[in-house]
């Protein structure tokens, strides 16, 4: 079997065994929320999105589709979700912000339940896992030499999309959504592909770091299992990321995504506050800093310290030191 579709039936028999434990339970979408099943498909949607840029564009573009919609809908879930725990222990947020909340994660894995039947990936016509082996054994996998440099390409142009977008912008962020969180999507790929392709991305070390990057290389990053590599098996050639590198993508990745976090908090109570009653947006937003507290930064503020960091990160290029290049087992 070629090391692609091995690395996909890999993570489509992790997500098969949770859908069949899932089916057995009352509520299928709240177990698979509760279970973890968003990891494999972050790893089959990673895959997908990788593939699609080596090979066989339009077979693996609608994989990739299948996989990110059911995704989606767990990280609608895990948003709703989140927030109900995280406002719960704060007795300044009201009943009904709470309340609405929870009805949205409730409507949300009643979404899931549907997504899971009208798509087949559970009840009689359970047909979507055989679907997609099928086509996976139609694709025309490389051999591990040139899938390895197809993906060094892959890389540099994933690189040079996420310069584009920064440069698109020009590094004047005013929405959370849109431009925060949807450029720290773009960095997380780079990390989780060597995640999803088992053993063919390592870390290359070396002797002398530049200085400018210890800032980035803390205890939290540097320790992080999520920074290490997955063994590399019996992997003949490799893709390499330079490791202290990638420890700064690491870094910019949590970072924002504590802006992010920050951010949607403010937006999830307004919304709730809106659903519950004509409230204009400014007063909305207004009720949800006095709620959160002193201690809570003004949307203006999370997008200009987000700017802040992405200034100093791209005007470094550290992207485009990120990859060392390819190399093989002597």
């Amino acid at each position: 079997m070629k090391n692609g579709i091995a690395r996909f039936e890999f993570f489509l028999a992790q997500l098969q065994t949770l859908l069949a434990k899932a089916a057995k339970q009352k509520n299928p979408g709240l177990w698979l929320y509760q279970n973890n099943a968003r990891t494999p498909l972050f790893m089959l949607e990673g895959l997908a999105k990788m593939y699609s840029g080596i090979h066989n564009e339009k077979r693996f573009s609608k994989l990739k589709v299948h996989f990110k919609l059911l995704e989606d809908v767990l990280g609608a879930i895990d948003y709703y979700d989140g927030f109900v725990k995280l406002f719960s222990t704060n007795k300044n947020i009201p009943a009904e912000v709470i309340s609405y909340l929870q009805a949205q994660t409730r409507e949300k894995i009643q979404s899931l339940n549907e997504l899971l039947i009208e798509e087949g990936w559970m009840g009689s016509k359970a047909t979507r896992i055989k679907k997609i082996q099928k086509k996976l054994s139609e694709a025309d996998w490389l051999k591990e030499e040139a899938e390895v440099k197809a993906m060094n390409k892959f890389y540099g142009t994933a690189i040079y999309e996420i310069a584009e977008f920064i440069s698109n912008d020009k590094l004047h962020f005013t929405n959370v959504e849109s431009d925060v969180h949807e450029l720290r999507r773009k960095l997380r790929w780079l990390s989780i592909y060597p995640q999803a392709v088992h053993g063919c991305i390592q870390l290359s070390k070396s002797k002398k770091s530049p200085k400018h990057l210890s800032k980035y290389l803390t205890k939290e990053v540097t320790t992080s299992p999520y920074n290490k590599m997955p063994d590399s098996g019996d992997c003949k050639y490799f893709l390499l990321l330079h490791q202290d590198y990638f420890f700064a993508l690491s870094w910019m990745i949590a970072q924002l995504g504590k802006l992010k976090d920050s951010g949607l908090g403010i937006i999830a109570i307004k919304e709730a506050l809106q659903q519950n009653g004509k409230v204009p947006d400014e007063e909305a937003y207004k009720k949800a800093h006095q709620y959160l507290g002193n201690k809570q930064p003004k949307l203006a503020q999370l997008l200009r310290d987000a700017e802040s960091i992405c200034k100093t990160y791209f005007d470094e290029n550290n992207l485009e030191h990120l990859v060392v290049g390819t190399a093989a087992t002597k």
